[in-house]
């Protein structure tokens, strides 16, 4: 049995969402290289995940529709590169997906108390947007870390913005009861038990072919977006102990480091844009760096 067949196996069990990989590919493997690809090879990538022509031309046209993709024909070839709506999307992504070491912090959070008449829809979207939980009505708790205040709550006068401290094992405690930490585990678990067999085969001698590791490639940065993003970025300070989501990182970053090579030598031999073969990846393109610094 191939060891892709369990992660293959896993793909298709779920509901298939094939524009959300088509995604990922670009944002992961293309954007680095000029954000053009062709469309035969597209489909040629994803018929090794065991996904048709006709779903993948459907993802494609949706994309397209919506803003994320543009496309090109030449002659009877059709080529598609992602617009600047999807590279930023994927640009901000990427900075959690590809970070370095969870942030540091200073014990200080952020509070806001929302009276009954200013707890609008607007509101509650602007501060869940911004990353805010409430833990009990009326109470919203930033991430450390987060940036300025969200616009609508900013220029709401009867809003009440406190700094407060969280020192000891009270931090944790708030955490766990602000944010789904037991549900993030469960993800990052899930996540592990999927790619962990992988990794290890690979690192006892196995090799993929080219296009195999390009297809485990994608699908391992597709399912760890789907965690980390979910992820508030809590530093560990407030986590529990052996929080899951270090290891998953680190199996991440390992499993990606044995998989480049492959797949960018398989995407230099075969994929296409207009002009020829694919330029080669921008140096500047950040992969798990560790001092959250771009670069190879």
């Amino acid at each position: 049995m191939s060891p892709l067949s369990p992660i293959l196996a896993a793909l298709h069990a779920a509901p298939l969402r094939v524009w959300s990989i088509i995604v990922t590919l670009y944002g992961d493997a293309i954007v680095a290289r000029g954000g053009m690809l062709d469309l035969a090879t597209m489909l040629r990538i994803f018929a090794a995940m065991g996904i048709g022509p006709g779903a993948v031309r459907t993802a494609v046209s949706r994309l397209a529709a919506d803003g994320w993709l543009v496309g090109r024909k030449v002659g009877r070839a059709s080529f598609y590169r992602l617009t600047g709506k999807g590279e930023e999307i994927f640009a901000a992504a990427a900075r959690r997906i590809y970070r370095g070491a969870p942030p540091e912090w200073d014990g200080d959070l952020r509070l806001v108390l929302l009276p009954p008449e200013a707890a609008t829809d607007a509101a509650r979207a602007a501060l869940l947007d911004a990353g805010f939980v409430a833990p009990v009505p009326g109470l919203w708790i930033a991430p450390p870390g987060a940036g300025a205040m969200p616009t609508p709550i900013a220029t709401l006068a009867t809003a009440v913005v406190l700094d407060a401290r969280a020192e000891g094992p009270s931090g944790p405690r708030l955490a766990a009861l602000a944010w789904p930490l037991a549900r993030l585990a469960g993800g990052y678990g899930r996540f592990a038990a999927l790619f962990g067999p992988l990794a290890r085969w690979l690192e006892e001698g196995g090799a993929l072919s080219g296009l195999e590791a390009l297809v485990a490639r994608t699908l391992l940065i597709h399912h760890y977006r789907r965690v980390i993003l979910h992820d508030p970025d809590l530093p560990l300070a407030l986590l529990p102990a052996d929080w899951p989501g270090v290891a998953a990182r680190e199996l991440c970053r390992r499993l990606d480091a044995a998989l480049f090579a492959p797949s960018e030598a398989w995407l230099d031999q075969h994929a296409r844009i207009p002009e020829g073969a694919l330029p080669p990846a921008a140096a500047t393109h950040p992969r798990f760096q560790e001092d959250n610094q771009p670069g190879k």
